[in-house]
């Protein structure tokens, strides 16, 4: 073998070597943020009697005299405290997909108990893209619980727009019964 190759070989086994050890070194490795364990269980709010519908409309209503005020033609979808579609409302010339997007924000919001942003957040700012391997998960603003004297009674979804745009017609709709957190 040639004493240039057989050096070379040497070297690039010798560095490998060395990168492979230092990769296993866990003195190296960035500490696992879902290492972590909180003191208290987060978004642990009890789930109360599921909203009625009549109060379900009134969150409808709200939405979207916010939606007519700003001029974004929107859907929404308010689900009781297990996720079940109570009320709905597609505005004309909202975006047909959407019709889904905002009952699946609702029903997000419910089971897990708190708004959808929270997930987005999780994946987008954290990195952790588990979340979106869970079941019923929509990891998109524009997901809100419906919170009454502190226990869950059903959430409000809305799609049509922006993320930021469903959030804030969400967070107008949602006043309407989270008055008393």
């Amino acid at each position: 073998m040639n004493p240039r190759i057989a050096v070379s070989f040497l070297a690039t086994i010798m560095l490998l070597g060395a990168g492979i050890s230092r990769a296993a070194d866990p003195a190296d490795a960035a500490p696992n943020p879902l290492d972590v364990i909180p003191d208290k269980m987060p978004f642990n709010l009890p789930f109360g009697a599921p909203i009625s519908a009549d109060r379900a409309q009134s969150v409808i209503t709200a939405a979207t005299a916010e939606a007519t005020k700003r001029g974004w033609p929107e859907v929404f979808a308010v689900v009781d405290n297990h996720g079940d579609l109570v009320a709905f409302s597609r505005m004309d010339g909202a975006q047909l997909a959407s019709i889904a997007i905002a009952q699946h924000k609702a029903r997000t919001a419910a089971r897990f108990r708190r708004p959808t942003r929270a997930l987005e957040d999780a994946v987008q700012k954290f990195g952790f893209n588990y979340i979106l391997t869970l079941d019923d998960v929509t990891a998109s603003r524009g997901g809100v619980p419906l919170v009454e004297d502190g226990k869950i009674i059903g959430a409000v979804g809305c799609s049509g727009g922006t993320g930021s745009q469903d959030e804030a017609l969400c967070l107008a709709a949602a006043a309407t019964i989270n008055k008393t957190q």
